[in-house]
Formats: structure tokens, C-alpha cells, sequence
């Protein structure tokens, strides 16, 4: 099995085909118009912690830096856990340090003078199956309905 994976790159719109065999499988258009930043991966660098509000602002090359809150970082099962009222919640000092860098996702666009808000949960979505990098588990598409495939392809 041939298979090729085409891109036209213009200045108003970047078209991909896969093709397998000589029969187009998946046709994709993306339009500068609607080329927003949402789910974006981006390789940052911290630029400031404030364990005050359990969140960092991350340079992420966009004209202003992004919100990462200490619930949207993937942490390990060591990581040290606050006490009393936050109970239950990761000290985020304890997680990222000013310049580190960080593998991000955008999960919600900039809005006014508010930068984008980040996860370290980075999902890559394909047909049938979802990468979860770093985490143990594997995704399976909502699109495949039957119990019987989704049990197959886990």
C-alpha cells in the first residue's frame, strides 16, 4: 500500500490530501480567515510563576504571554499536593520554575488584552484514535460507535 500525503500551500489557504493507493482518502482546507490559534501545540518557556493564583504566563511567541493555571498541567503521581482549604490541588511552584519550557496546547482563543489559556494535556486527534502524550491511556475517537471496534482498536 502506496500512500501520500499532498499539501498546496497558498497565500489565503493551505489545502492537504491523503491519498493511498491513487484514491484520495481525507481532503482538508484551512483558511487564514479561520486559522485561529485554538488548539495550537507550542514548545514555551515559563516567564512567570505566581503560586499566589496557582497559574504562569508562558512566552509562547504570540503577542502576548499565555495563562497556564496549575489544573491544566500534567503532573506526575509524586508531585507534591497543597494543604488544607486547596486540598487536592498540585502547588505549582512545585510543578514549573521561570524558564522552563513547557510543551503547551491553546484551549481557549485571546480575548480583549487577556492572552490565550494553555494545557500540558496535548491531545492530537486522528480518524479513529487520539495521542495523549504522556499519559498512560489511550484515546479512541467519539466517531466510532461500536463497542466491538473501540474494544479492538484499545
Amino acid at each position: 500500500m502506496r500512500e501520500e500525503i499532498l499539501i498546496n500551500a497558498g497565500p489565503r489557504e493551505v489545502r492537504a490530501a491523503l491519498v493511498s493507493d491513487g484514491v484520495l482518502q481525507d481532503f482538508l482546507v484551512e483558511r487564514q480567515a479561520q486559522g485561529g490559534l485554538l488548539g495550537n501545540i507550542y514548545k514555551g518557556k515559563v516567564v512567570r510563576v505566581l503560586p499566589s493564583m496557582q497559574a504562569a504566563f508562558i512566552d509562547v511567541g504570540l503577542s502576548r504571554t499565555a495563562f497556564l493555571h496549575a489544573s491544566d498541567i500534567l503532573s506526575s503521581p509524586s508531585a507534591p499536593m497543597l494543604k488544607g482549604a486547596d486540598m487536592g490541588e498540585t502547588d505549582i511552584s512545585r510543578l514549573i520554575r521561570d524558564g522552563q519550557e513547557v510543551l503547551v496546547q491553546v484551549i481557549k482563543e485571546p480575548l480583549g488584552n487577556k492572552g490565550a489559556r494553555l494545557t500540558t494535556f496535548v491531545t492530537m486527534p486522528s480518524r479513529y484514535l487520539v495521542m495523549l502524550p504522556g499519559r498512560p491511556t489511550l484515546g479512541i475517537s467519539a466517531r466510532i460507535e461500536a463497542e466491538a471496534e473501540r474494544e479492538r482498536l484499545r
